[in-house]
């Protein structure tokens, strides 16, 4: 009787918990099968433990090479999307002109819209350019489709910005330069910042738009689908473990990082 009055005061943490378990499963399995040595050319069933892959992570041909050309595009196209997704944020919020709620509903298509339509309307697009598929375009196609979701964040930041702070500076003699950049800058930061994360982990990890625009070109998501067909390598693994570790170090240096702040202002 009583477990079952501990378990109704705490049902709502342990559906937390066990919804976080579930999110978090697949990258132990990651993990483990990052330290298998497989017999065959398929890593699925667990056979020898073994530390070889991760004494050479780039013993795949062409492995690496795939990892650095999807973080190249990715910080690219981060860069592109956040400048113009910030812009287009604040033309929506602080400016009044004509089809205004027409481009704030346009912005939202793309987040709406299947990957696969996306992707061929965009395919379209460049074989009627006469453009090359490769580099460019994928990075093209990755800023389309990030610029919604930057903009989505930015403009959710300054819709809550209070502007009698950009008003006090402005009495206080800034220019327009300096408010923005002491003041405006500083407070929709945490916006921005949020949108050109999500625009770095969905460029990274695009599969489907990337896969209609590259061409010959393989980016690391097309070169594990490819891998697949033929046998995953524990490099494979490795490199995806790697990566987690990196998110949660930067996720917890976050946590660290605000808590002391908040620390300090109290």
């Amino acid at each position: 009787m009583a477990l079952l009055v501990w378990i109704r005061r705490h049902l709502v943490v342990l559906a937390g918990l066990l919804a976080l378990g579930f999110l978090i499963l697949p990258n132990l399995v990651v993990l483990v099968f990052s330290f298998n040595k497989p017999k065959g050319r398929f890593n699925y069933a667990w056979q020898e433990f073994s530390t070889h892959a991760w004494q050479d992570p780039c013993g795949v041909a062409d492995l690496c090479g795939s990892l650095a050309l999807s973080l190249q595009i990715a910080l690219w196209a981060t860069v592109g999307a956040t400048a113009l997704g910030t812009m287009i944020a604040f033309a929506l919020v602080r400016y009044r002109f004509r089809a205004r709620g027409a481009i704030n509903s346009l912005i939202f298509l793309p987040m709406a819209m299947p990957e696969v339509v996306m992707a061929a309307s965009l395919l379209t697009l460049f074989l009627n350019m006469g453009a090359q598929l490769g580099f460019w375009t994928i990075l093209i196609a990755h800023i389309m489709f990030c610029l919604s979701f930057v903009v989505t964040a930015v403009k959710a930041r300054v819709m809550s910005m209070d502007p009698r702070l950009e008003e006090a500076a402005r009495d206080l003699y800034a220019g327009p330069v300096q408010t923005f950049v002491r003041v405006t800058l500083p407070i929709a930061a945490p916006g921005i910042a949020a949108g050109g994360l999500l625009a770095f982990a969905l460029s990274f990890d695009d599969f489907i738009i990337t896969n209609f625009n590259a061409g010959s070109t393989v980016t690391f998501p097309m070169f594990v689908w490819g891998s697949a067909q033929r046998g995953t390598p524990v490099q494979i693994n490795v490199i995806g473990t790697a990566m987690f570790a990196v998110a949660v170090i930067c996720v917890l240096a976050g946590m660290l990082i605000g808590n002391r702040r908040k620390k300090q202002a109290a």
